[in-house]
């Protein structure tokens, strides 16, 4: 918002500067015979008076009348010169020949020169010299406190305007990080009251529909365990060794679809409680080696192939670092786990930490992921195209609940392609204050 404010100030200074500088030169050009008229009429009884003085003495003492005219009318200037001066315009000079009089304006409109004929061939001319230094600078100085009246009273009347908008960006700011009871309490009579109405009207109606559907989520989720735990149990009891094989082997397809549903609902309760703000995480201090230590202890069964290496680098001196454990935990292990899925030979996590926070990697040298499918995949249920099968892509909940994992601390979780040849995901937790 100040650099709003600071925009708007030099957006009016600059214009009223410009408006001062060209406006006035406009106006006189478009209205140029009239101001030449108005100072016209303006000078003619000085001019007259002047030509009087000048043909009430011969001509030789012409020039000697100049000169004193001149002293006393300091600091306007007087002289007799030719009307073939070539300080006329040609203009003036026609009128001069004429017999008429002749001004001369300036900026502003104001007259600069005033000229008289004598006779045929001379003139008297009256030049208004331009203002003094400390004249000029008094004008500036009237048009800059004009101009600083101006922005005061702008700013008097944008300070109400500023306030309200900066309370509604605030509110959209922690709207958009999960506070979904954030409302604006801007009064509608405010300038931005109908808007601030408008925001407060869709906050609520985003709030209630996250809320059905979160409740819809958890009530789904907890009803479809019991059911689940119950199949699973009967199934297990109906596995007895007198069974035929055909029918012992289908029966454990069906228990292993009823465990893959239990891992699903479980993944389900985990992502709606990320989604949910009123649960703070949790800020406890670890030793970095050793949580990144059990993390992987924590997977190595998982492990598809013997083959399959797993480094560790660690850079710099580790001292403890401030996280919610079980969180960041769950964002590696399923970062690890995808690692696992995909990877040739081998996998690498990185770890460093630095003033501003921790930043942990997962490399891996598989096939990678599409630059337009990098933020893509951290959709829920989303899957590439070539993990369709359940055998190898999982749920497409994983990377969903990494990303909210880290983002509910605060942190980052990024994709990009890996030295390695496959895909490396990069978390950032900041230093907590």
């Amino acid at each position: 918002m100040l650099r709003i404010l600071v925009r708007l100030y030099l957006i009016t200074i600059v214009t009223f500067s410009a408006a001062i500088y060209l406006v006035p030169d406009l106006v006189v050009r478009v209205f140029h015979e009239r101001f030449s008229s108005y100072n016209l009429d303006h000078s003619r009884g000085v001019q007259s008076l002047l030509v009087k003085q000048f043909q009430g003495v011969p001509s030789a003492q012409w020039p000697a009348l100049a000169a004193e005219l001149d002293q006393q009318f300091s600091p306007l200037q007087i002289a007799v010169v030719p009307i073939s001066d070539a300080g006329f315009t040609t203009h003036e000079r026609e009128r001069l020949q004429r017999g008429d009089m002749a001004v001369r304006t300036g900026d502003w409109g104001w007259r600069t020169l005033a000229a008289a004929p004598l006779n045929e061939t001379q003139a008297v001319k009256l030049v208004v010299p331009p203002d003094p230094l400390d004249v000029s600078l008094l004008y500036w100085g009237i048009n800059v406190l004009i101009g600083a009246a101006l922005l005061a009273c702008l700013l008097v009347w944008l300070r109400p305007h500023w306030r309200d908008l900066e309370r509604l960006r605030n509110t959209a700011e922690r709207f958009g990080k999960g506070h979904l009871s954030e409302r604006t309490q801007i009064a509608a009579s405010s300038n931005i009251g109908s808007l601030a109405h408008v925001f407060d009207t869709m906050a609520g109606d985003i709030e209630n529909l996250l809320n059905q559907q979160r409740d819809l989520l958890n009530a789904v989720s907890h009803e479809l365990r019991t059911p689940l735990t119950r199949l699973d149990f009967g199934l297990a009891l109906a596995l007895s060794d007198d069974l035929p094989a055909a029918s012992r082997e289908r029966l454990q397809g069906l228990v292993a679809h009823i465990r893959e549903l239990d891992e699903l609902v479980l993944e389900l309760l985990s992502y709606s409680r990320l989604q949910n703000p009123a649960r703070l995480p949790e800020q406890v201090e670890v030793a970095l080696d050793e949580f990144i230590d059990s993390i992987l202890g924590s997977v190595d069964e998982e492990l598809d192939s013997p083959e399959i290496v797993i480094d560790v680098l660690l850079h710099g001196h580790f001292e403890r670092f401030s996280l919610d454990p079980r969180l960041t935990a769950r964002a590696i292990q399923n970062l690890l786990r995808n690692a696992m899925r995909y990877c040739e030979k081998r996998i690498q996590i990185g770890v460093q930490v630095q003033p501003e926070g921790c930043e942990i990697w997962v490399d891996d040298d598989g096939i990678g992921i599409p630059d337009d499918e990098r933020e893509r995949i951290f959709e829920p249920f989303y899957r590439l195209d070539r993990s369709r099968d359940r055998a190898t892509g999982g749920f497409g909940l994983g990377l969903a609940i990494s990303r909210r994992a880290l983002e509910a601390q605060g942190g980052t979780l990024t994709v990009e392609a890996s030295p390695l040849g496959g895909a490396r995901f990069r978390l950032w937790l900041p230093t907590s204050a």
